[in-house]
């Protein structure tokens, strides 16, 4: 299995991946670094207005407005 994981390298060349990996046992891996600074900014702005997104989204009059996307079983 190749899996491609989104990571930070600092100016120390420390690796910090951006989720946690379970692996069965030792992997290899290989590191290409960007040109582009981090986005972390995203992430963490993302994260601080989660609760009060999901306190709007998880609205009956929300699930009304999107219930024409729903699959029928």
């Amino acid at each position: 299995m190749i899996k491609t994981l989104e990571a930070i390298i600092d100016k120390n060349g420390h690796i910090h991946l951006m989720e946690d990996v379970n692996l069965s046992e030792t992997r290899r891996a290989l590191v290409t670094i960007l040109e582009e600074p981090p986005k972390t900014e995203v992430v963490e702005t993302a994260l601080l207005s989660e609760q009060a997104l999901g306190e709007d989204w998880n609205r009956q009059e929300e699930d009304e407005a999107w219930s024409h996307l729903q699959r029928e079983p």
